[in-house]
């Protein structure tokens, strides 16, 4: 039980260590705009949440953390930070970025309320650009090229990922919560 908290502590520490620079969310937005699945979405979304950098760790017990900027109309409106526990089989540790596309503005008020959560049910679309693991909440491969996934609005939300490195297996369940604080 000491080595799981222990591991836990040290993949969140690292997570929280790492600072997104301003270049780190833009880079983050070109990776998504390149990939077909999402490109359209920049353009017809009321609004998006990105996080350059989440990462995520477990042996059976795991989590997540990675902070996060909310955009609409093309300006930023206030800053997020997503945490996950889960619990499961799960083994490893990996670190990906992460987009929200808000449907409407009903979709953009209910993250933006001050704390959203996905429940275990919600799933996100994991691409790839170029030659990248495919990481996802079901589990992991690796491919080259884009991937084939598609994605769509549930509940007025889409989400997306894309590994930035690292390897995990699980088969967990879990939700991720997010807070919100307005510019």
């Amino acid at each position: 039980m000491t080595r799981i908290i222990s591991a836990l502590l040290m993949v969140l520490g690292l997570s929280l260590s790492t600072n997104a620079m301003a270049d780190d969310y833009q880079r983050a937005i070109d990776t998504f705009k390149e990939a077909e699945e999402t490109r359209h979405f920049f353009d017809t979304a009321y609004g998006f949440a990105i996080f350059p950098t989440v990462g995520k760790g477990g042996i059976g017990l795991g989590g997540a953390y990675g902070k996060g900027k909310v955009y609409r109309g093309g300006a930023v409106t206030g800053k997020t930070s997503l945490t996950q526990v889960s619990f499961g089989f799960q083994l490893g540790g990996q670190a990906y970025s992460e987009v929200i596309f808000f449907k409407d503005k009903a979709a953009y008020d209910d993250f933006t309320s001050g704390s959203f959560e996905f429940g275990a049910q919600a799933s996100a679309v994991a691409i790839t650009v170029g030659a990248n693991a495919k990481a996802g909440t079901t589990g992991n491969s690796a491919s080259a090229g884009h991937s084939s996934a598609t994605g769509s609005y549930i509940e007025g939300m889409a989400v997306f990922t894309v590994a930035k490195g690292g390897l995990m297996y699980e088969a967990a369940l879990a939700g991720q919560t997010f807070s919100f604080d307005p510019l």
